[in-house]
């Protein structure tokens, strides 16, 4: 009898062992509301166009995170925000076009604290017709409960005008 209340618990440490050493169960993944998380994204992007339009760089790089890294069109990456609100008040200030952008967002994939964006723009003369438009990616982490954009990429669709091509060369 004694040997059975030994293997008992024995065979009780055993299972005892095996329950604790189980992976632990995932806690419940939070469901992201993709059509708000849009809604808050292209919101970010109006207020970037809002920014841009009203000649305010302190606006527009709102949108980036500290650490950001934005990739524009014809230019080395810009690193920081500080950097990125450098570069920008400097091509506002050169701006005398009285054009102005328009973004939208196209795709969202989101997952956890980050999200992506693949979105358009649209490049508007004073008179509303189209100069110039493209797409972009924007890869958002979301920090102190707000997302902010760490890394963004632009490219233009438009044909390169021949006349530009021969100046640059």
């Amino acid at each position: 009898m004694k040997n059975n209340q030994n293997l008992i618990a024995l065979l009780g440490l055993f299972l005892l062992g095996l329950i604790s050493c189980a992976a632990p169960a995932e806690a419940p993944k939070e469901s992201l509301d993709m059509g708000k998380l849009k809604t808050e994204i292209q919101a970010m992007e109006d207020a970037f166009a809002a920014g841009e339009k009203a000649k305010d760089a302190a606006a527009v790089v709102a949108y980036y995170a500290d650490d950001a890294v934005s990739h524009s069109r014809n230019e080395e990456p810009t690193v920081g925000k500080a950097a990125i609100q450098t570069r920008m008040q400097g091509r506002l200030d050169k701006d005398t076009s009285g054009n102005y952008n328009v973004y939208q967002v196209v795709d969202l994939f989101a997952e956890g604290n980050m999200a992506l964006e693949i979105g358009s723009w649209t490049e508007h003369n004073a008179d509303s017709t189209v100069k110039d438009k493209g797409h972009y990616m924007s890869y958002f982490e979301k920090r102190n409960g707000k997302y902010v954009c760490v890394r963004d990429m632009s490219v233009s669709t438009m044909p390169e005008k021949k006349e530009e091509m021969k100046k640059e060369n």
